[in-house]
């Protein structure tokens, strides 16, 4: 019975990864890049935060300066009327 190229392909994969885990080099080697995954995958969910946490800080900034704005037209307003 022919198999189909994918099914080869899953088979040998297969079979290299159980040798690779049976070699200690190789083995630390996957272990190593599991937690490089890791470390990459905490440092993307970090700086989604630090993204949202700019956008926060960019609209307090705008709040802050229409504020400051409105403060200093009602002070020089009430200011000529004396």
């Amino acid at each position: 019975m022919a198999r189909n190229p994918l099914t080869q392909l899953a088979s040998l994969s297969e079979e290299v990864l159980g040798l690779a885990a049976q070699n200690p080099v190789a083995s630390r080697v996957l272990q190593s890049a599991n937690q490089l995954k890791e470390r990459v995958d905490d440092l993307t969910r970090r700086v989604r935060g630090l993204e949202a946490m700019e956008r926060r800080i960019e609209q307090l900034e705008r709040r802050i300066a229409k504020l400051e704005s409105a403060k200093k037209s009602s002070s020089s307003s009430s200011s000529k009327k004396t």
